[in-house]
């Protein structure tokens, strides 16, 4: 076991969040990674209500403990969030968008929230809203994000929102990713990635695949299939996606795209509906060179804990005092028990 601020707040054996992938992170995995002792997020994705309510109920129905649902703060509005809060989630997180319009129906629900932010404008505007948990996201995460590096960012963020709970996000897949975090201020890690190469992960098997298989220089920060699939992202919210054909042809030729897109839309739909992934996205995170096989998320939960209580264990060793006596592991910021 971890002990963080984050892990009292939940209940929680692990500091350790799934990322609310849309599409990806459904409620059969946010159960299993809440039922490991982790914190598991629905991903509402662009906020389709029958799916999302299919897995709302999954996850309520399967979830022994805290589970909660994340969803694209431009991409949504109140009807969602209030469907979400029918289903009784612990926590609600709310990214790229002021999450002010909607932070006070969510805690009037005795409902957490939960902020990722890009950058410490958006820290400031989440604690302003009231977040009970601000998640600092670092460009090297797969999917959306912004521009700056998880490693500066991250205590920075913890710096400027204090005594608001921070959580790291952004190349994290293992226990060394976990304990780092732990160490640069942040009570616990979301984690997006890692999980998308899960057996209860609602990604195709193709596209596990090309997980296991992918290094971190074979991703890219990328608007081109944004564009071609005519969704509103802020141009400074680009994506992380694993380079493949369609982005090779693309890439610096986006305004070229944007011209062909009469074509080129529903070409590039036919191969999502293929499972074509020389064309259609696999969204991932620079730590895809630490995926070596694809795994039960409660698996995935049990080892990255274990291996970040170790890292921890030895990085208090390294710090001894001249009469070899070791301090409190760690860090003031962790407590770790059997």
């Amino acid at each position: 076991m971890i002990r963080t601020r984050l892990t009292q707040m939940f209940g929680l054996h692990y500091p350790i969040v799934l990322a609310p992938m849309g599409g990806v992170s459904g409620g059969r995995l946010a159960a299993e990674v809440s039922n490991a002792g982790g914190l598991g997020l629905v991903g509402g994705g662009y906020g389709d209500s029958a799916w999302l309510r299919q897995q709302l109920f999954l996850a309520k129905r399967e979830s022994r403990g805290p589970w909660g649902v994340g969803f694209i703060t431009w991409s949504v509005d109140r009807s969602l969030i209030e469907l979400a809060l029918e289903h009784e989630p612990s926590l609600i997180m709310l990214s790229f968008g002021d999450p002010r319009p909607y932070a006070r129906v969510i805690k009037s629900m005795s409902c957490k929230l939960m902020c990722q932010v890009q950058d410490l404008e958006g820290a400031r505007i989440a604690q302003e809203a009231g977040a009970d948990v601000i998640v600092a996201q670092g460009s090297e995460a797969g999917g959306h994000g912004g521009s700056r590096a998880t490693l500066p960012l991250v205590p920075a963020v913890a710096d400027a929102v204090a005594p608001t709970p921070v959580v790291a996000a952004g190349g994290i897949a293992d226990g060394r990713g976990l304990a780092a975090a732990l160490m640069l201020g942040a009570q616990g890690a979301l984690i997006g990635t890692r999980f998308y190469a899960s057996v209860e992960a609602l990604a195709p098997d193709l596209a596990k695949q090309r997980v296991v298989a992918a290094h971190g220089d074979l991703t890219s920060r990328t608007r081109v299939f944004d564009l071609v699939r005519r969704l509103g992202w802020p141009e400074a919210n680009t994506g992380r996606a694993l380079r493949n054909r369609f982005l090779e042809r693309w890439d610096g030729r986006e305004s070229e795209l944007a011209a062909a897109l009469e074509s080129e839309h529903p070409a590039y739909l036919d191969a999502v509906r293929r499972a074509d992934f020389d064309t259609a996205v696999v969204w991932a995170g620079e730590a895809v060179d630490l995926i070596k096989d694809v795994e039960r998320a409660a698996a995935l939960v049990a080892r990255i804990g274990a291996e970040a209580s170790l890292q921890l264990a030895m990085g208090a060793g390294l710090a001894r005092t001249s009469v070899g006596t070791p301090p409190s592991p760690a860090s003031s910021n962790v407590t770790q028990t059997a």
